[in-house]
């Protein structure tokens, strides 16, 4: 029996990169994981990648409060509440200070911290007792990265959205931490750092991690897997990096 059998999961940006992981991982455990995402071909490749016994798709925009209604409509109507929510889908664009437009600050601030909050919002009514909602921050909210100001700003609101809401929601035995990824191959990086004006390379931030390599999704999705389940149940608030020691040596 895995860790969270008979547990229910959503997972916003559950199509590719660290949400799928996570996906496949806490499906693994015993859960029944809801996933969101913009792109319904890839939700489906998710689905029947996972098995539909253990995955549901609602396709959707976090930004988008009709889009959230409809997947917590999906997940109410399955009738086991809901046990854990990976708060995961992020945008990310580089644009320096003299570069950055309103269409770019409202793109990255519409979906990394208006959809992050609405998300968990629209989870409490649905929240069993024990828990756990997981934010997915960054490094980059941190390193002052030339150029990923925007983005970066956006991930340190998610930092500060876990320790008032893990303070306003301990009595009802709900956990919520965040942990912040270093620089992780996914489908989304490449989208970053695959552009003709791209400040920063893959190799480049290889460089900085401290294992000499980039981080992998599944090592992303293990600590999810973690603060999912019962092995942290006195972990409160926190922020844990999974960075490769980019942040911490």
């Amino acid at each position: 029996m895995g860790q969270l059998e008979g547990k229910t999961a959503v997972i916003t940006g559950g199509g590719t990169g660290i949400g799928l992981a996570t996906a496949v991982r806490l499906a693994g455990e015993g859960a029944h994981v809801f996933i969101t995402g913009r792109r319904r071909a890839e939700l489906d490749k998710a689905v029947a990648a996972i098995g539909p016994a253990r995955a549901t798709a609602v396709a959707g925009d976090i930004s988008d409060l009709a889009d959230l209604d409809r997947l917590y409509d999906a997940v109410r109507a399955r009738g086991r509440g809901l046990d854990v929510v990976f708060a995961n889908a992020a945008a990310a664009s580089f644009a320096t200070l003299e570069e950055v437009t309103e269409e770019h600050f409202d793109q990255t601030f519409g979906v990394n911290v208006r959809g992050t909050l609405f998300t968990v919002q629209k989870a409490l009514p649905l929240l069993n007792e024990g828990a756990s909602v997981i934010l997915n921050s960054s490094v980059r909210a941190d390193d002052g990265v030339a150029s990923f100001g925007t983005y970066a700003a956006s991930k340190a609101a998610i930092r500060s959205f876990a320790r008032t809401w893990a303070n306003e929601l301990k009595d009802r035995n709900v956990r919520v931490n965040a942990i912040s990824p270093g620089t992780i191959d996914t489908p989304g990086l490449d989208a970053v750092v695959d552009t003709s004006d791209t400040p920063v390379t893959k190799s480049q931030f290889a460089a900085g991690v401290p294992l000499g390599r980039i981080g992998r999704a599944d090592e992303v999705a293990d600590m999810v897997a973690f603060l999912a389940s019962e092995q942290s149940t006195f972990v409160l608030g926190a922020n844990l990096y999974v960075d490769g020691g980019e942040n911490q040596i």
